[in-house]
């Protein structure tokens, strides 16, 4: 059997990269997400003004 204190110790650390991990894959999917839209956006942009490469 291992050490309480050691167990403890090591379910913290896990505990903090699973928060770390959290947040880092809340920021890409933000990321994304404006991605996304700005892309929906560039579309609808030239769907109604046209391509600007075409002029």
């Amino acid at each position: 059997m291992e050490d309480p204190k050691e167990l403890k110790e090591s379910l913290k650390g896990e505990k903090n990269k699973v928060k770390k991990l959290e947040k880092e894959l809340r920021i890409k999917e933000k990321a994304l997400a404006e991605t996304a839209a700005l892309l929906v956006l560039r579309k609808k942009a030239n769907a109604i003004w046209g391509d600007q490469k075409e002029e």
